[in-house]
């Protein structure tokens, strides 16, 4: 076969892939992704230009240039609504923490970084690292439904749970002044960024778990997540996972490693 044959052949080839891998994702011709509005771990929207930008926003931007589509990317408010907007086909995609609870009702991609999480606690509380936690007559608040929440709801056998509705860190604070609870659990670039600008608490040097970041689609489009999957490692092995982590000024963010295992 001649090489202008071959070219042809692989040119069609490619028309015919792209849409197909397209049409796996979305019908709409848009690839829409949704993400928690209020964790600048996946994304933040500028609110002076609408501009979303962070991770979520950069891996967004890749898989669409891939499929060869455009792409739609917002925040929305709360676990539930990015899982229902997927679930409900408003959105095709969505980023999310991994749970196996929320695996039930969405299916996820590898992960594509781990947000770590610690402890905000007041200058003056004796506890010095996350060994000192789980202990008889310890109040842990954490953000309902958070990935945090789900962790150590599995994992805490002594100290026990607060559970914050809103994952409101003024909420928080005024509980931590009140001897309401002795330690709020949450991601550390967010309580980094609070600790900050609050006198009087610090963070633990230490953290208690790494949270998977992934994206989710709706349950049984393994053709689609198979497409997601290729994205992320080919973004993680170019660096660009690594670069809008650090474009986005993440602290605690770690890129994640190769998976090894498909989800279960």
């Amino acid at each position: 076969m001649t090489r202008s044959c071959l070219f042809v052949v692989a040119l069609a080839a490619g028309l015919l892939t792209t849409p197909a891998l397209a049409h796996d994702l979305t019908t709409t011709g848009t690839l829409r992704a949704t993400f928690l509005a209020q964790n600048p771990v996946q994304a933040v929207t500028d609110p002076a230009t609408g501009e979303v930008r962070g991770p979520a926003a950069e891996l967004t931007r890749e898989l669409a240039r891939k499929l060869g589509v455009p792409f739609t990317i917002k925040g929305v408010g709360g676990t539930a609504a990015v899982m229902e907007s997927v679930k409900s086909g408003a959105a095709d995609i969505g980023f999310l923490a991994y749970d196996a609870i929320r695996a039930a009702e969405v299916d996820f991609s590898q992960n594509y970084s781990l947000a770590q999480n610690t402890y905000l606690v007041l200058d003056v509380s004796p506890l010095r690292a996350s060994a000192d936690i789980d202990k008889a007559g310890i109040r842990v608040g954490v953000g309902e439904r958070d990935a945090g929440d789900f962790f150590l709801t599995r994992n805490l056998k002594n100290a026990t749970l607060a559970r914050n509705p809103g994952g409101n860190l003024d909420v928080a604070l005024k509980q931590l002044q009140a001897s309401e609870i002795a330690a709020y659990a949450a991601n550390r670039h967010r309580l980094t960024a609070f600790a900050a600008s609050t006198p009087g608490v610090r963070l633990l040097p230490d953290n208690f778990y790494g949270v998977e970041q992934a994206v989710i689609v709706r349950k049984g489009n393994a053709a689609g997540l198979a497409v997601i999957n290729k994205m992320i490692d080919e973004a993680r092995g170019a660096g660009l996972t690594a670069a809008a982590i650090a474009r986005a000024g993440l602290v605690g963010v770690d890129v994640a490693p190769p998976a090894t295992a498909p989800r279960q």
